[in-house]
């Protein structure tokens, strides 16, 4: 994905772009298995995809933020991509998703077995990188997220099609299956930096907040949007029976009418011709949709807000508009 170089995250790009470089050597080196060659063909299918890698870019500008002039912000920036790739490769089965970042998906070039086995050795990578650095802290918080992610998830499957699934919970899911990775990718900086408590906490929060608000604005887009161009399209989440918040929001303003049209498109999955155009009135009709924008702006707010107590410089500016970038999408 080309991004054009005025944009918030072109510049924390090009601001990283050393320990980026560093970090994507370690990541292909880290990513070979001479005994079983389709570890590196499935995890370079979806590493070499061109992710963003926003979440290790956080490690790295937190740490430098804070002063770090060591290399383990590295190996944990690494272990961050590790953890997140290996994430994308179960969920991809969980779905039954045919395609990401419009490639197809590693589960219907291989198989499900092998996206699941891959997934659980970039697993075994990540705390085999997150050890090395020797810092008890950091590994607490790594080893701790990727629980946190798999909680999200399990939470997220006891809750799929079920159309009482309230707010409270969504939030639960995305705070553990999005969040978790973005505040232990911010927190692992000011950490091995040996920063105080409160700037460990402010980048923390930083992550926390920009990692929700990045989750609201994928659910808004899924309606709100164009599709991406990358493989995301209008209504997937419709189609795959996802209660994100749009969806909630507007199932506890429905009548009854039109809360069996989301029992039968949702619950039960009897979707027909024109329901995706039904439900966008029905979003439109309760102001869903501007109620997740809003909420999106408001956690994008919260997330420059909690900057407010890590060390000023370019990069604590860099990170306060890439909270604007993020949501520049529902604007």
């Amino acid at each position: 994905m080309t991004i054009a170089a005025t944009t918030p995250l072109a510049r924390l790009s090009e601001a990283m772009a050393s320990d980026m470089n560093a970090v994507n050597a370690l990541i292909r080196e880290r990513m070979i298995s001479e005994n079983a060659p389709r570890i590196p063909e499935v995890t370079a299918h979806l590493i070499d995809a061109g992710g963003k890698r926003i979440r290790p870019m956080l490690t790295l500008a937190a740490a430098r933020l804070c002063g770090y002039e060591g290399d383990a912000h590295v190996k944990l920036a690494a272990t961050v991509e590790f953890i997140h790739t290996a994430t994308l490769l179960h969920d991809d089965v969980v779905d039954e998703s045919r395609q990401r970042r419009g490639r197809p998906t590693a589960n219907l070039l291989w198989d499900n077995k092998s996206s699941v086995l891959v997934g659980d050795y970039l697993f075994a990578r990540a705390f085999q990188l997150m050890v090395e650095p020797g810092n008890l802290r950091a590994l607490s918080i790594l080893s701790n997220a990727a629980a946190v992610i798999a909680e999200g998830e399990v939470l997220q499957l006891t809750a799929a099609q079920n159309i009482a699934t309230s707010e409270a919970t969504y939030f639960k899911v995305i705070r553990g299956k999005t969040a978790a990775l973005f505040s232990a990718a911010t927190q692992v900086g000011p950490v091995i930096a040996g920063s105080p408590e409160t700037q460990v906490q402010a980048l923390f929060d930083y992550g926390d907040a920009l990692g929700i608000c990045f989750q609201i604005v994928d659910d808004y887009l899924d309606y709100g949007g164009a599709g991406d161009g990358i493989g995301k399209n209008l209504g997937d989440d419709f189609r795959e029976r996802k209660l994100t918040l749009p969806v909630i929001r507007a199932i506890a303003a429905a009548d009854d009418a039109e809360r069996a049209f989301w029992e039968r498109t949702i619950a039960r999955g009897h979707q027909e011709e024109g329901d995706l155009d039904q439900a966008m009135a029905l979003l439109a009709r309760h102001g869903a949709l501007e109620s997740t924008r809003q909420s999106a702006l408001d956690w994008a707010g919260r997330a420059r807000a909690a900057l407010a107590a890590a060390p000023a410089g370019d990069l604590r500016d860099m990170l306060a508009d890439l909270a604007d970038f993020v949501v520049e999408r529902v604007n």
